[in-house]
Protein backbone atom coordinates (compact mmCIF):
# COMPACT_ATOMS: atom_id res chain seq x y z
CA UNK A 1 0.00 0.00 0.00
CA UNK A 2 1.49 3.45 -1.07
CA UNK A 3 0.25 7.09 -0.01
CA UNK A 4 -1.39 7.92 -3.14
CA UNK A 5 -1.54 12.29 -2.78
CA UNK A 6 1.67 12.89 -2.54
CA UNK A 7 4.89 13.78 -5.05
CA UNK A 8 6.80 11.18 -5.94
CA UNK A 9 10.26 11.58 -7.95
CA UNK A 10 9.44 9.72 -11.53
CA UNK A 11 12.74 10.84 -13.12
CA UNK A 12 15.35 13.14 -13.51
CA UNK A 13 14.45 15.72 -16.12
CA UNK A 14 17.96 14.27 -18.49
CA UNK A 15 16.01 11.33 -18.72
CA UNK A 16 13.13 12.49 -20.74
CA UNK A 17 13.80 13.23 -23.89
CA UNK A 18 12.45 12.59 -27.79
CA UNK A 19 11.23 9.07 -27.37
CA UNK A 20 8.42 7.81 -24.72
CA UNK A 21 9.66 7.06 -21.53
CA UNK A 22 8.27 4.18 -19.63
CA UNK A 23 8.08 3.72 -16.50
CA UNK A 24 6.04 1.74 -13.64
CA UNK A 25 5.78 4.17 -10.18
CA UNK A 26 3.37 2.96 -7.21
CA UNK A 27 2.41 -0.23 -9.10
CA UNK A 28 1.15 1.82 -12.31
CA UNK A 29 2.25 1.65 -15.91
CA UNK A 30 3.04 5.17 -16.66
CA UNK A 31 4.52 6.63 -20.07
CA UNK A 32 6.19 10.51 -20.01
CA UNK A 33 6.82 12.51 -22.84
CA UNK A 34 7.89 15.87 -23.77
CA UNK A 35 6.08 18.00 -25.54
CA UNK A 36 7.42 18.49 -29.15
CA UNK A 37 7.20 22.36 -29.61
CA UNK A 38 6.75 23.52 -25.84
CA UNK A 39 9.46 20.89 -24.02
CA UNK A 40 6.27 20.29 -21.47
CA UNK A 41 6.40 17.20 -19.65
CA UNK A 42 3.27 15.37 -19.44
CA UNK A 43 2.76 11.69 -17.85
CA UNK A 44 0.11 9.62 -19.29
CA UNK A 45 -1.29 5.65 -17.95
CA UNK A 46 0.93 3.82 -20.50
CA UNK A 47 -2.54 2.10 -22.32
CA UNK A 48 -4.18 3.28 -24.98
CA UNK A 49 -7.87 3.25 -24.81
CA UNK A 50 -8.81 2.03 -28.03
CA UNK A 51 -6.99 -1.78 -27.25
CA UNK A 52 -4.77 -1.43 -24.47
CA UNK A 53 -1.54 -1.25 -26.49
CA UNK A 54 1.82 0.60 -24.32
CA UNK A 55 1.45 4.03 -25.88
CA UNK A 56 5.15 3.69 -24.59
CA UNK A 57 5.59 1.72 -27.82
CA UNK A 58 4.67 4.53 -30.30
CA UNK A 59 6.31 8.17 -30.77
CA UNK A 60 6.11 11.08 -30.24
CA UNK A 61 4.36 13.50 -32.87
CA UNK A 62 3.31 17.28 -32.93
CA UNK A 63 -0.13 17.01 -31.33
CA UNK A 64 1.05 14.90 -28.88
CA UNK A 65 2.05 11.06 -28.30
CA UNK A 66 0.75 8.43 -30.71
CA UNK A 67 -0.04 4.75 -30.55
CA UNK A 68 1.86 2.68 -32.04
CA UNK A 69 -1.05 0.14 -32.70
CA UNK A 70 -3.47 2.47 -34.83
CA UNK A 71 -1.76 5.80 -34.66
CA UNK A 72 -4.46 7.74 -32.39
CA UNK A 73 -3.19 10.50 -30.91
CA UNK A 74 -3.20 11.82 -27.24
CA UNK A 75 -2.40 14.91 -25.95
CA UNK A 76 -0.63 15.47 -22.34
CA UNK A 77 -4.33 15.67 -20.67
CA UNK A 78 -4.59 12.58 -21.91
CA UNK A 79 -7.49 13.62 -24.42
CA UNK A 80 -7.51 11.91 -27.79
CA UNK A 81 -7.04 14.68 -30.50
CA UNK A 82 -6.48 12.30 -33.89
CA UNK A 83 -7.75 9.25 -34.71
CA UNK A 84 -6.50 8.45 -38.28
CA UNK A 85 -9.92 8.17 -40.91
CA UNK A 86 -12.37 8.76 -38.22
CA UNK A 87 -13.52 12.96 -37.76
CA UNK A 88 -15.42 12.38 -34.83
CA UNK A 89 -13.46 11.68 -31.67
CA UNK A 90 -15.72 9.58 -28.75
CA UNK A 91 -15.80 11.48 -25.35
CA UNK A 92 -14.44 8.62 -23.96
CA UNK A 93 -11.78 8.00 -25.96
CA UNK A 94 -8.67 9.36 -23.34
CA UNK A 95 -6.43 8.26 -21.16
CA UNK A 96 -5.52 8.92 -17.58
CA UNK A 97 -2.94 11.50 -16.70
CA UNK A 98 -1.08 12.41 -13.94
CA UNK A 99 0.13 16.13 -12.33
CA UNK A 100 3.60 16.63 -13.15
CA UNK A 101 6.04 18.97 -12.46
CA UNK A 102 9.62 20.09 -13.37
CA UNK A 103 11.80 21.48 -10.02
CA UNK A 104 15.45 21.63 -9.97
CA UNK A 105 16.19 18.83 -12.45
CA UNK A 106 13.59 16.91 -10.91
CA UNK A 107 10.24 15.25 -12.83
CA UNK A 108 7.65 15.23 -9.60
CA UNK A 109 4.82 13.09 -9.71
CA UNK A 110 1.44 12.88 -8.11
CA UNK A 111 0.04 9.78 -8.13
CA UNK A 112 -3.70 10.46 -6.44
CA UNK A 113 -6.22 13.10 -7.10
CA UNK A 114 -5.53 15.57 -9.33
CA UNK A 115 -7.35 18.31 -7.24
CA UNK A 116 -5.07 18.18 -4.24
CA UNK A 117 -1.96 18.29 -6.25
CA UNK A 118 -0.21 21.72 -4.93
CA UNK A 119 2.93 22.27 -6.40
CA UNK A 120 3.60 24.40 -3.63
CA UNK A 121 4.27 21.54 -1.07
CA UNK A 122 7.26 20.08 -3.60
CA UNK A 123 10.41 20.62 -1.55
CA UNK A 124 12.72 22.75 -2.80
CA UNK A 125 16.24 22.02 -3.24
CA UNK A 126 18.34 24.82 -4.94
CA UNK A 127 21.94 23.34 -4.97
CA UNK A 128 20.62 21.54 -8.28
CA UNK A 129 20.53 24.91 -9.71
CA UNK A 130 23.78 26.37 -8.40
CA UNK A 131 26.43 24.18 -10.16
CA UNK A 132 29.48 27.35 -8.75
CA UNK A 133 29.31 26.40 -5.66
CA UNK A 134 27.46 22.65 -5.59
CA UNK A 135 28.76 20.97 -8.67
CA UNK A 136 27.35 17.81 -8.67
CA UNK A 137 26.34 14.08 -10.38
CA UNK A 138 23.06 12.19 -10.86
CA UNK A 139 22.53 8.73 -10.37
CA UNK A 140 19.21 6.17 -10.58
CA UNK A 141 18.96 2.54 -9.40
CA UNK A 142 16.01 0.03 -10.10
CA UNK A 143 16.52 -1.99 -6.89
CA UNK A 144 14.74 -5.31 -5.52
CA UNK A 145 13.27 -4.02 -2.54
CA UNK A 146 10.81 -2.14 -0.87
CA UNK A 147 11.32 1.73 -1.11
CA UNK A 148 11.10 1.66 2.69
CA UNK A 149 14.04 -0.46 3.21
CA UNK A 150 16.11 2.11 1.63
CA UNK A 151 14.33 4.93 3.63
CA UNK A 152 15.11 2.32 7.04
CA UNK A 153 18.44 2.55 5.66
CA UNK A 154 19.59 5.98 5.35
CA UNK A 155 17.12 6.91 9.25
CA UNK A 156 19.94 5.01 10.97
CA UNK A 157 23.26 5.63 10.22
CA UNK A 158 24.89 3.38 12.63
CA UNK A 159 25.36 0.54 9.22
CA UNK A 160 27.84 3.19 8.03
CA UNK A 161 30.69 1.85 9.84
CA UNK A 162 29.96 -1.51 8.72
CA UNK A 163 29.16 -1.50 5.52
CA UNK A 164 30.98 1.24 3.98
CA UNK A 165 34.35 0.72 5.97
CA UNK A 166 36.28 1.68 2.64
CA UNK A 167 34.21 4.74 1.67
CA UNK A 168 32.13 6.69 4.36
CA UNK A 169 32.25 5.03 6.92
CA UNK A 170 34.19 5.70 9.59
CA UNK A 171 34.92 4.28 13.27
CA UNK A 172 32.64 1.92 14.81
CA UNK A 173 32.96 2.99 18.48
CA UNK A 174 32.62 6.90 16.67
CA UNK A 175 28.83 6.15 14.81
CA UNK A 176 27.53 4.15 18.18
CA UNK A 177 28.74 7.41 20.35
CA UNK A 178 27.16 9.71 17.74
CA UNK A 179 25.57 12.70 19.51
CA UNK A 180 21.76 12.27 18.02
CA UNK A 181 19.16 14.80 17.96
CA UNK A 182 15.86 13.85 16.30
CA UNK A 183 13.31 15.95 15.70
CA UNK A 184 9.62 14.99 14.30
CA UNK A 185 7.50 17.01 11.83
CA UNK A 186 4.18 16.54 10.46
CA UNK A 187 5.17 15.64 7.28
CA UNK A 188 8.67 13.59 8.41
CA UNK A 189 11.43 14.31 10.52
CA UNK A 190 15.01 16.15 10.84
CA UNK A 191 17.80 14.91 12.69
CA UNK A 192 21.73 15.51 13.18
CA UNK A 193 24.21 13.57 14.20
CA UNK A 194 27.46 15.25 15.60
CA UNK A 195 31.19 12.20 15.34
CA UNK A 196 32.77 14.82 17.58
CA UNK A 197 37.32 14.07 17.87
CA UNK A 198 36.91 11.03 14.96
CA UNK A 199 39.06 9.89 12.39
CA UNK A 200 37.99 11.10 9.08
CA UNK A 201 37.02 8.33 6.79
CA UNK A 202 38.86 7.55 3.45
CA UNK A 203 36.21 9.65 1.17
CA UNK A 204 37.34 12.48 3.36
CA UNK A 205 40.98 12.20 3.23
CA UNK A 206 40.95 11.36 -0.41
CA UNK A 207 39.59 14.57 -1.25
CA UNK A 208 40.64 17.84 1.17
CA UNK A 209 43.54 17.80 3.74
CA UNK A 210 42.07 16.96 7.27
CA UNK A 211 43.89 16.93 11.07
CA UNK A 212 43.79 13.39 12.84
CA UNK A 213 41.00 14.47 14.41
CA UNK A 214 37.82 16.15 12.65
CA UNK A 215 34.52 16.85 13.81
CA UNK A 216 31.95 15.21 12.04
CA UNK A 217 27.96 16.25 10.89
CA UNK A 218 25.12 14.03 9.46
CA UNK A 219 22.18 15.81 8.82
CA UNK A 220 18.91 14.68 7.49
CA UNK A 221 15.54 16.11 7.06
CA UNK A 222 13.00 13.40 5.55
CA UNK A 223 10.22 14.35 3.78
CA UNK A 224 7.25 11.38 3.83
CA UNK A 225 6.69 9.23 2.10
CA UNK A 226 10.26 8.94 0.11
CA UNK A 227 12.70 12.15 0.10
CA UNK A 228 15.29 13.02 1.94
CA UNK A 229 17.97 15.58 1.92
CA UNK A 230 21.69 15.12 3.04
CA UNK A 231 24.08 18.08 4.21
CA UNK A 232 26.85 15.94 5.66
CA UNK A 233 30.53 17.33 6.59
CA UNK A 234 33.85 17.25 8.78
CA UNK A 235 36.19 20.10 10.01
CA UNK A 236 39.31 20.11 12.27
CA UNK A 237 38.23 19.67 16.00
CA UNK A 238 38.54 22.91 17.78
CA UNK A 239 36.95 24.96 14.83
CA UNK A 240 33.56 24.78 16.68
CA UNK A 241 31.86 23.36 14.29
CA UNK A 242 28.61 23.05 16.32
CA UNK A 243 28.55 26.52 15.89
CA UNK A 244 29.84 27.14 12.32
CA UNK A 245 30.09 24.21 9.54
CA UNK A 246 31.07 26.55 6.73
CA UNK A 247 34.78 26.81 7.65
CA UNK A 248 36.51 24.83 4.65
CA UNK A 249 36.88 20.95 5.14
CA UNK A 250 34.99 18.98 3.59
CA UNK A 251 31.57 18.83 2.63
CA UNK A 252 28.67 16.94 0.58
CA UNK A 253 25.16 17.51 -0.05
CA UNK A 254 23.25 14.47 -1.11
CA UNK A 255 19.67 14.17 -2.33
CA UNK A 256 17.99 10.73 -2.19
CA UNK A 257 14.36 10.25 -3.92
CA UNK A 258 12.84 7.54 -2.94
CA UNK A 259 10.36 6.29 -5.01
CA UNK A 260 8.46 2.93 -5.24
CA UNK A 261 7.76 0.81 -8.29
CA UNK A 262 5.63 -2.22 -6.96
CA UNK A 263 5.63 -4.01 -3.21
CA UNK A 264 9.11 -5.11 -3.85
CA UNK A 265 11.15 -3.03 -6.29
CA UNK A 266 11.80 1.09 -6.42
CA UNK A 267 13.89 3.20 -8.00
CA UNK A 268 16.37 4.96 -5.99
CA UNK A 269 17.22 8.55 -7.54
CA UNK A 270 20.04 10.11 -5.71
CA UNK A 271 22.84 13.29 -6.53
CA UNK A 272 25.78 14.14 -4.53
CA UNK A 273 27.01 17.93 -4.95
CA UNK A 274 31.24 18.78 -3.59
CA UNK A 275 31.46 21.92 -1.08
CA UNK A 276 34.85 21.72 -1.73
CA UNK A 277 37.12 22.13 -4.25
CA UNK A 278 34.35 23.66 -6.73
CA UNK A 279 36.68 24.94 -9.79
CA UNK A 280 37.84 21.07 -10.00
CA UNK A 281 35.98 18.77 -12.15
CA UNK A 282 37.71 16.03 -10.95
CA UNK A 283 36.60 16.35 -7.33
CA UNK A 284 33.22 16.19 -8.53
CA UNK A 285 33.66 12.90 -10.29
CA UNK A 286 35.61 11.31 -7.66
CA UNK A 287 33.27 12.05 -4.98
CA UNK A 288 30.49 11.01 -7.39
CA UNK A 289 32.42 7.50 -7.95
CA UNK A 290 33.18 7.28 -3.81
CA UNK A 291 29.28 7.51 -3.41
CA UNK A 292 28.06 5.27 -5.75
CA UNK A 293 30.54 2.49 -4.89
CA UNK A 294 28.75 3.39 -1.27
CA UNK A 295 25.44 3.06 -2.13
CA UNK A 296 25.55 0.44 -4.38
CA UNK A 297 26.73 -1.34 -1.36
CA UNK A 298 23.35 -0.31 0.44
CA UNK A 299 21.60 -1.98 -2.66
CA UNK A 300 23.35 -4.84 -2.14
CA UNK A 301 22.23 -4.74 1.65
CA UNK A 302 18.86 -3.76 1.14
CA UNK A 303 18.17 -6.50 -1.47
CA UNK A 304 19.47 -9.31 0.42
CA UNK A 305 17.44 -8.03 2.90
CA UNK A 306 13.59 -7.87 0.52
CA UNK A 307 14.69 -11.22 0.06
CA UNK A 308 14.95 -12.39 3.48
CA UNK A 309 11.95 -10.61 4.54
CA UNK A 310 10.11 -12.13 1.33
CA UNK A 311 10.61 -15.23 3.35
CA UNK A 312 10.20 -15.00 6.63
CA UNK A 313 8.37 -12.10 7.34
CA UNK A 314 9.44 -9.20 9.55
CA UNK A 315 6.80 -9.73 12.48
CA UNK A 316 9.71 -10.95 14.44
CA UNK A 317 11.73 -8.27 14.34
CA UNK A 318 13.45 -5.90 17.13
CA UNK A 319 14.12 -2.49 17.70
CA UNK A 320 17.13 -0.67 19.29
CA UNK A 321 17.95 2.15 20.20
CA UNK A 322 19.46 3.56 16.87
CA UNK A 323 16.03 3.04 15.57
CA UNK A 324 14.85 6.23 16.98
CA UNK A 325 14.32 8.32 13.49
CA UNK A 326 13.64 5.35 11.99
CA UNK A 327 10.32 4.80 14.04
CA UNK A 328 9.04 8.48 14.00
CA UNK A 329 9.75 7.98 10.01
CA UNK A 330 7.18 5.00 10.00
CA UNK A 331 4.80 6.36 12.09
CA UNK A 332 4.86 9.39 9.72
CA UNK A 333 4.41 7.26 7.01
CA UNK A 334 1.61 5.03 8.66
CA UNK A 335 -0.53 8.20 10.38
CA UNK A 336 -0.45 9.39 6.46
CA UNK A 337 -1.54 5.85 5.24
CA UNK A 338 -4.39 5.63 7.51
CA UNK A 339 -5.80 9.24 7.07
CA UNK A 340 -5.87 8.73 3.32
CA UNK A 341 -7.39 5.60 3.95
CA UNK A 342 -10.14 7.51 6.20
CA UNK A 343 -11.07 9.99 4.07
CA UNK A 344 -10.95 7.70 0.52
Amino acid sequence: MFIQNAWYMAAWAHEITDTPFPRTLCGVSLVFFKNAETGEIAALQDRCCHRGTPLSRGQIVPEGLECGYHGMVFDGRGDCVHIPGQARIPAKAKVRSYPVVVQDEIVWIWMGDPACADPSHIISYPYHNDYAKWPHKHQVYRVQANYMLLVDNLMDLTHLAFVHKNTIGGNPKAHVEAKMTVTPRDDGLHFIRWLLESAPPPTYRKAVDLAERIDRWMEFQYVAPGTVLQWTGGIDSGKNAVENRDQPGFSLRIFHGLTPETDTTCFYFWSAANGYRQDDPQATQDLFREIDTAFKEDKGIVEAQQAALSSTGENDLVDIVSDSARIHMRRTVNRLLAAEHQNA
